[in-house]
């Protein structure tokens, strides 16, 4: 009797264990599947400071606003900004429109003229051309400034030139900006020639590489607490920061920030390409992959060609009508740094060097030495240690105004 009893108690206890064991390995699968579905979630997550609305509404109530915006300024499901403001009940007074216009669609470097906005009847002022500075007369009236752009991390992006001026000028004003944040679809990407002052223009406005990996709101803190405006001036600055964000998270933008930054792809290669348009090879203005191929009638024929035409965003493109052989980047895995080797490569086998660069190159790169390094037949990589020296000097500065 004892040894069945013994016996059964032997067998209930393994199959106890059995069910146990089973149960656990049920259990760490349930949590596991749990951690990638609240992973899943964090990411659809993500607020912009558009969306972050409980943290600026109170700060523009009662108050005459104006607001720096564009396309991109749209909240999670899509409402834009003055059409949200204006819902609540904000009193916002005039919209300020940079490059490529309050619609996002006008060329690159194309003349913006004031308006109205149809949909609203808000007056529009550009603040590009002539314009790039809201003058004291634009601003009278204004209590609050809103900024809400999206940027792509690239120094000759001009939406950072655009925060430049209107933070000098609501500093000059004394009237207090709120930037609303949005996440860098470059990410953490740092990297690339430091601009040098003498060639600052509106391209490139600041000391910093050619990729700064900051959001929109840490570089309007960089302009501030380093003193880059005009006379030394302090605007006073709120940035309504994202939430559920940080810089390493992929972020693929809900409209394009641009007419010729039509995915995430172009994104990414964008401040690789744009070198491109200081040389004679076209970066895909005028096809539908724009800053994703390159290519001129110049380089040797290959299996890849395209033929640049007029359209949305590319009026008269380089190379109009003319047959371009290049490479196709469409499908390549994503850069993480700033990528010389099309430029090199397309320069080492254009069919005439002395035509290859043009006076615009300089103002992309911000410094002679990269053109000079190019035509030296430095190697990419002795091109990069080059810029060694002051990547570690900016990531030491740029620390202080990081914000996620």
């Amino acid at each position: 009797m004892i040894s069945i009893s013994v016996f059964k108690n032997t067998v209930l206890f393994s199959v106890l264990l059995m069910l146990s064991c089973g149960s656990s390995t049920k259990k760490i699968e349930n949590r596991e599947e749990k951690i990638e579905v609240v992973a899943e979630k964090q990411l659809e997550e993500i607020k912009t400071g558009a969306d972050n609305s409980s943290a600026y509404l109170p700060l523009l109530k009662d108050k005459k606003v104006g607001i720096i915006t564009n396309q991109t300024g749209i909240l999670s499901d899509k409402t834009h900004l003055v059409d949200f403001l204006l819902d609540k009940k904000i009193n916002v007074q005039k919209i300020y429109a940079p490059e490529h216009g309050f619609r996002g669609t006008a060329d690159a470097g194309e003349l913006i003229k004031d308006g109205k906005d149809t949909k609203t009847g808000l007056p529009i002022i550009s603040l590009y051309g002539n314009n790039k500075k809201p003058k004291p007369e634009q601003l009278a009236g204004i209590d609050v400034m809103v900024f809400d752009l999206q940027d792509v991390g690239a120094r000759f992006y001009t939406y950072i030139s655009s925060l430049h001026y209107i933070m000098e000028a609501c500093a000059e004003n004394n009237i207090p900006l709120i930037v609303l944040d949005r996440p860098n679809p470059n990410g953490s990407i740092v990297d690339g020639p430091i601009l040098e002052k003498e060639h600052t223009s509106f391209v490139g406005m600041h000391q910093i590489p050619l990729l700064h990996g900051m959001t929109i709101g840490e570089y309007a803190k960089m302009i501030n607490g380093e003193k880059w405006l005009k006379n030394s001036v302090e605007c006073k600055l709120t940035v309504i920061p994202c939430l559920n964000y940080n810089r390493e998270m992929a972020y693929s933008l809900l409209v394009k920030p641009s007419p010729n930054l039509p995915n995430d792809q172009s994104i990414n290669l964008y401040a690789s390409l744009c070198l491109f348009e200081g040389t004679n090879v076209s970066s895909g203005r005028g096809t539908e992959m724009q800053f994703q191929i390159y290519g001129s009638p110049f380089l040797p024929k290959s299996s890849f060609s395209f033929t640049p035409i007029p359209n949305f965003g590319a009026k008269d493109p380089m190379h109009n009508g003319k047959l371009c052989y290049g490479e196709d980047l469409t499908k390549i895995e994503k850069v993480k740094q700033l990528e010389l080797k099309w430029l090199i490569k397309a320069y080492n086998s254009t069919s005439d060097k002395s035509k290859f660069f043009n006076d615009f190159f300089l103002k992309l790169a911000g410094t002679k030495k990269l053109r000079e390094q190019i035509e030296a037949g430095i190697s990419e990589n002795e091109i990069r240690k080059s810029w060694d020296k002051g990547l570690n000097d900016f990531k030491t500065m740029r620390k202080k105004y990081l914000v996620y």
